[in-house]
């Protein structure tokens, strides 16, 4: 009778682990994130999805990508989004504040209050920077302001940094669509390549 009883524990824990609901990933971007001008499905987060798939592993890429959304939009979603579980938080939002020429504080301001709201509510979430750079007429100071906000922001943070999520995709017009600002379905595929390097590991530690 006992060896039914643990037999059948054993079934119920195998159950319970086969049922886990899945962490969170949750991309809060603008509309490179969104994939804007493509499928959804050939964006960069249904990418990483499929890379996260391809390994087995028990994630949930949530795409809250919005187009046009600036750091002060982003900052407006954040606590709806947050009410459901977020585990992982990739922060891929400033290049509008950038191409309208917003002060570098204030974006760095909104960012912040982004991830202070984000970990108040799962003090144990894993933060990933997505860094951007703004073209060279916006000037050469505000370019430089600019880019080095997102490694201290990472540094400050502990976040793991992906250093610039267009590397190899912007500037190049056979990857972008004719606005010369969107990645092509390629040019996803580049950007997941430039996100899996620096999310791989991040999700393994909460393996």
């Amino acid at each position: 009778m006992a060896g039914f009883l643990v037999l059948g524990s054993l079934l119920v824990l195998g159950i319970s682990a086969a049922a886990q609901a899945p962490r969170t990933v949750l991309f809060l971007g603008d509309s490179i994130t969104a994939g804007l001008g493509i499928e959804p499905s050939q964006a960069f987060p249904s990418l990483i999805q499929k890379k996260i798939d391809a390994n087995g592993w028990n994630f949930k890429v949530i795409n809250a990508g919005q187009s046009g959304d600036t750091s002060a939009g982003g900052l407006s979603r954040i606590d709806w989004l947050l009410r459901n579980k977020a585990d992982v938080l990739v922060l891929e939002l400033g290049a509008n504040d950038g191409l309208r020429g917003l002060p570098v504080e204030v974006t760095r301001k909104n960012l912040q209050a982004i991830i202070d709201r984000t970990r108040e509510k799962y003090p144990k979430v894993k933060l990933v920077i997505a860094g951007m750079m703004v073209p060279t007429n916006m000037g050469r100071d505000y370019g430089r302001e600019f880019q080095a906000m997102f490694p201290a922001l990472a540094k400050k943070n502990k976040a793991a940094l992906i250093p610039f999520i267009l590397e190899g995709v912007g500037g190049r017009r056979e990857l972008n669509l004719p606005d010369g600002i969107h990645p092509t379905a390629k040019g996803h595929q580049i950007v997941a390549a430039n996100v899996w390097q620096v999310l791989e590991p991040v999700l393994q530690s909460l393996l």
